[in-house]
């Protein structure tokens, strides 16, 4: 009777890893919600503002979320404040020059000291992000939540999976060339970065 009770648990756990695979999440959001916002705090100003245009694809494994790579996109033209000329000067080649940079990336390599409650998953995403074409090494704090089966909540008529991927870090504009040195009074050199998407997996 132990024995096969052993061999049951055996062939469960051989199941499961031979059914589960990689999933691939698509952050091209239809509703067009998925969003990148920043902030600097400078003694003069405080600058906000927003991206929409965000893309990319993230392979994700609910079993083994420490494997978790992909990219995630913003497109550089999306960036906006309500001041219209500070946009310009935002958008233009002093600044974040997105005609010459038109992608603003962040890949993620892994994840570390992945913690899974429920369907939240907490952990360090270790990647590459890119701005102005200045690639550097970051380790930024996130959170993931997969909602299995919960695409056609949010997407009438689609059957899959969901994957939410929240994060806020701080890079510095003197790090990226994005006028380095410069205006730090009116415009800080910090940048707060809070990413807030939702990937589709179809099926």
């Amino acid at each position: 009777m132990k024995l096969q009770i052993v061999t049951l648990l055996a062939l469960t756990a051989l199941a499961r890893t031979a059914t589960a695979a990689p999933q691939t999440f698509d952050f091209k959001d239809p509703k067009n919600v998925n969003n990148a916002a920043f902030k600097l705090v400078a003694p003069k100003e405080t600058i906000q503002g927003n991206a929409n245009g965000i893309s990319g694809t993230v392979s994700f494994d609910a079993e083994n979320p420490a494997s978790t790579k992909g990219k995630i996109i913003i497109d550089g033209k999306s960036l906006t404040v309500p001041n219209g000329t500070m946009k310009q000067h935002l958008q233009s080649a002093m600044w974040v020059d997105v005609a010459k940079y038109p992608e603003i990336t962040f890949e993620i390599k892994e994840l570390k000291n992945a913690k899974t409650e429920g369907d939240k998953i907490t952990a360090d995403a270790v990647g590459t992000f890119t701005l102005k074409d200045v690639s550097k090494e970051v380790t930024v704090p996130v959170t993931l939540n997969y909602l299995k089966g919960k695409l056609a909540e949010r997407v009438p008529g689609q059957n899959g999976d969901l994957l939410v991927v929240k994060s806020t870090f701080d890079i510095k504009r003197s790090d990226y060339n994005v006028n380095a040195h410069n205006n730090e009074d009116k415009v800080a050199d910090k940048i707060e970065l809070t990413l807030g998407v939702v990937g589709s997996a179809a099926k």
